[in-house]
């Protein structure tokens, strides 16, 4: 188990001691685990009905984070995915709420009802009023399970949003709870998990998915869910959670959206799941006006999200619109229009290929470097994952692709070709392999005359001033563990060839051996630029990708097949 805590005993008592050193405006409550506003009056009489839920940690920012002015008055926390203990919820009761009373907002999970509820009628013994919401929003089981026994899910976090703005704006304890009722009973949430999660105290994952399994209906500490399957692209993965949500939702015009993740899903990902699920919502004729993206009620660091529906009216849309000076909740819910601006378009660098006489070796050539390219990819992203971001098999494919599309005319003169490869290189390759490449294509193609037959002398100068432009703009010299060290014996050898009188075509095969035998030799460089760098000599037995990359272009270049014989 790799957890950035202490002992496990002791992980939710540091986990509110952070959050609390983190936040002027909370405070823990002494000998309980119980963060509560620190501006709760001291004088029972001028507290306004406070709203308190909890429940097991481990579902952060739930519920603790949810502490503040807009939200909730206090949150009890029990141990990793267990109830919190009657006395605790009893204690939170106690020091927040007075005569105008207390709204408990409880997941519907066995443990949560019978501590909150026991709390709840012992805080009325002390003749304070108390009213409690439970929230089962959970859709996934269907009429497998009946709508009271649904378990609780991160739609409670609206519940929590609605109950606390009803409260900061003054309204009496049976006005919030009869608008938190009403929250809880139309939400419909389903969530799917990619894996599991270990909680601190087991110390291993608490249950298994296989390399290719998804889990539809997985609840929020890993219950078993309504079905699981083979990985799925995210459009299907979102249809068939919007199926079920949509059937079990009561109102189908107006909603709003909550896209939540469960710990381990990155921002990327949601926001992919976010964008999908607005447009599945619109082709089915439902109109989402407000939606939340984000963790707002995980399940440790397991990686899957959830989605919740939640019809909504002006007054509802009000309520969750109204401010809040929780620093986790979204400023703002607005559903976007997808509006596009027109800008000013990045022109080409050179002009329009024109018809004329195709060059039909210098495309063949092309052809033979494209499909090098597209053949390394698993290679180079395996080698680059090594020593860097893995990103090199990608931006040579979209290099290959980009120079596959080359216009017949791009191909009249070689001067033409390189200078249209060089404008396609810029805009299919991002990151640094983009730049250098078209640096490199642009340099030898201004040493280049417009002529479909340059002189073998050009060739030369071509060749010398785009490997050149790699060191001038990289600042890579030999030895620097880059795609330098290919480049660079592969110009020597170039040179030596051509001084001995050899031909264009030996001088390329003659150099293309040498780019192979200086990319291997990397395998034993320490880096010295780029993101290898950061390895040092970490980074040794792996030969560097972008100079493997040279080395197998180059050799289909002089029409040799390098790409299978390379080990990762």
């Amino acid at each position: 188990m790799k957890k950035l805590i202490n002992d496990p005993r002791n992980t939710v008592a540091d986990l509110l001691q952070g959050l609390v050193a983190s936040d002027p405006a909370l405070a823990l409550l002494e000998g309980e685990a119980v963060v509560l506003r620190a501006d709760i009056p001291q004088d029972t009489a001028k507290r306004p009905v406070s709203i308190i839920s909890g429940g097991g940690s481990g579902h952060e920012p739930a519920h603790a984070g949810y502490v503040g002015e807009g939200m909730l008055s206090a949150a009890v926390a029990g141990d990793v995915f267990t109830s919190p203990s009657v006395d605790a919820v009893l204690a939170a009761i106690l020091a927040t709420s007075g005569p105008k009373g207390c709204v408990l907002v409880v997941k519907n999970y066995t443990g949560d009802r019978l501590n909150f509820s026991l709390a709840a009628e012992m805080a009325r013994e002390e003749g304070i009023p108390v009213e409690v919401v439970f929230v089962a929003d959970d859709v996934a089981l269907g009429e497998r399970v009946p709508r009271d026994r649904r378990r609780g899910i991160a739609g409670t976090v609206l519940v929590h949003k609605v109950a606390g703005a009803a409260a900061a704006s003054g309204r009496t304890l049976e006005e919030i709870a009869g608008l938190a009722r009403g929250v809880a009973g139309d939400l419909v949430s389903m969530g799917v998990g990619l894996g599991s999660c270990t909680v601190p105290s087991a110390g291993k994952p608490g249950f298994e998915l296989g390399e290719d399994e998804i889990e539809f209906g997985l609840g929020i500490h890993g219950e078993k869910g309504v079905e699981r399957s083979p990985m799925r692209p995210a459009t299907e993965i979102v249809d068939r959670l919007l199926d079920t949500l949509v059937a079990e939702l009561p109102s189908k015009g107006r909603v709003g959206v909550l896209i939540n993740g469960l710990g381990g899903t990155p921002p990327m990902e949601l926001a992919i799941i976010a964008g999908l699920a607005l447009d599945s919502l619109k082709t089915r004729g439902l109109r989402p006006e407000m939606i939340w993206t984000g963790n707002f009620m995980t399940a440790l660091e397991m990686p899957g999200c959830s989605i919740t529906l939640l019809p909504i009216d002006d007054a509802r849309a009000t309520w969750l619109a109204a401010p809040t000076k929780v620093r986790v909740w979204p400023a703002t819910a607005g559903v976007g229009t997808g509006k596009r601006l027109a800008g000013r378009q990045v022109e080409s660098t050179i002009p329009a290929p024109q018809a004329g006489p195709l060059t039909p070796a210098l495309k063949a050539a092309g052809a033979r470097a494209a499909q090098s390219m597209i053949s390394a990819e698993t290679l180079l992203t395996d080698l680059d994952a090594k020593a860097g971001d893995g990103d090199l098999g990608a931006s040579m494919y979209r290099g290959a692709e980009a120079l596959k599309a080359l216009p017949d005319g791009a191909y009249n003169t070689p001067r033409l070709f390189l200078m249209s490869l060089a404008d396609a290189m810029r805009r299919a390759i991002a990151g640094s392999s983009g730049p250098f490449y078209a640096s490199a294509l642009m340099r030898a193609a201004h040493a280049l005359p417009d002529s479909a037959q340059p002189a073998d002398e050009d060739w030369d100068r071509a060749f010398a001033a785009g490997i050149g432009a790699v060191s001038d703009i990289g600042g890579a010299k030999a030895g620097d563990r880059t795609m330098v060290d290919a480049l660079a014996p592969a110009l020597a050898a170039w040179q030596a060839a051509r001084q001995s009188g050899r031909p264009l075509e030996e001088a390329l095969a003659a150099a293309a051996t040498a780019a192979r035998e200086g990319a291997e030799a990397t395998s034993e460089m320490s880096p010295k630029l780029g993101r290898a760098s950061y390895l040092g000599d970490r980074a040794l037995g792996h030969a560097d990708g972008g100079a493997v990359a040279v080395a197998i272009w180059m050799a289909a270049l002089a029409g040799k097949d390098a790409s299978g014989t390379w080990q990762g």
